[in-house]
């Protein structure tokens, strides 16, 4: 972390914290898919496709993104055993610096209340003592640190697109999240919504997961079929909330422009408003896993857009900003 002051004016959670109505969906708003097929020869065509989606929707779906779907199946595995511990062997890895297991924790300024979900974060230079032993869970490191490199891999495609829109030289975000410094701050995030209780299940308010922009420049978001729920609002469907649903595929990964890229674009790309709904009567009521990858510029890297809209900062002030509003303490 740098000595900047952290006395930031941040409009990301005046935003936020008007989002808390239930809304309406819609369909008559679809989230493109991109095909990244022949990525290097195809740069120009697809650079522009995304752009388009995220200065629309902020929100787009790739598709042949080169992650394999077995090694997508053996994250999910991996991340299902790890849920399944006992708590109080989940509790000898808790949360700390974006690092580690959470229940129940995340209190979104959109609702006041936890998202219903525990999750466990992997930011690689911060996990000493935070991953499972060998006999607790054998194979379990190994296998998320590949995907979260296969994960990084195709996050630094997509940006070096959004580097070439803005002016930037195509390997500046790249660089920007450089894996092999100790500033390395890009997070996979492996989550569980909790299954909903048959009490309830007739009685649900409309949230599992409160409505909430994202910190970072880039997130991929894996799903599971038949699980759903989650939905987004685009920043010109905010003042009447109207949802737009995005079913999951797990062929495809669902990615959206975070805050610190739309300050890095003087907001010319969007950040936009997700979240995760309670499933309705009749519909799937078992427990929900996704897995997030965030792309999050290393500590020291700083936030400068070419416009000045914003006041540089660097990227571990800002992330830890959010992180503190975001967290019961």
């Amino acid at each position: 972390m740098s000595n900047m002051s952290t006395d930031y004016s941040l409009d990301e959670l005046r935003k936020e914290a008007r989002m808390g109505r239930s809304g309406t969906e819609t369909s008559t708003r679809t989230v493109p898919v991109i095909d990244l097929t022949d990525f290097e020869q195809r740069r120009g065509e697809i650079t522009e496709q995304l752009w388009l989606a995220a200065v629309d929707v902020g929100f787009f779906q790739l598709k042949n993104h080169g992650v394999p779907l077995e090694q997508v199946a053996q994250a999910f595995a991996m991340s299902e055993r790890f849920f399944v511990l006992p708590p109080s062997v989940k509790a000898q890895y808790p949360l700390a610096r974006n690092a580690g297991w959470e229940s129940l924790a995340q209190v979104r300024p959109s609702t006041g209340m936890p998202d219903q979900k525990e999750s466990y974060q992997i930011t690689r230079p911060r996990m000493e003592g935070l991953y499972p032993s060998e006999a607790e869970l054998p194979g379990f490191k190994a296998t998320m640190l590949a995907f979260e490199q296969a994960s990084w891999r195709v996050g630094m495609q997509v940006l070096s697109c959004f580097a070439d829109q803005l002016g930037f030289d195509r390997d500046f975000f790249s660089r920007a999240h450089d894996p092999d410094r100790e500033t390395y701050q890009s997070t996979l995030r492996l989550l569980h919504y909790y299954p909903i209780p048959t009490d309830v299940q007739d009685k649900l308010d409309y949230v599992r997961g409160g409505a909430h922009t994202d910190f970072n420049c880039l997130t991929l978001l894996y799903q599971r079929n038949g699980q759903g729920g989650l939905q987004v609002c685009p920043g010109k469907d905010a003042d009447s909330q109207a949802w737009t649903p995005v079913p999951p595929d797990e062929t495809l990964i669902t990615c959206n422009i975070g805050d610190m890229l739309m300050r890095w674009s003087d907001d010319l790309l969007l950040s936009n408003f997700h979240r995760v709904r309670n499933p309705l009567p009749g519909e799937y009521m078992g427990g929900r896993y996704s897995i997030a990858f965030f792309c999050q510029a290393n500590t020291d890297v700083l936030i400068k857009s070419s416009q000045g809209k914003y006041p540089p900062m660097t990227a571990g002030d800002y992330l830890a900003e959010r992180i503190r509003a975001n967290y019961a303490r």
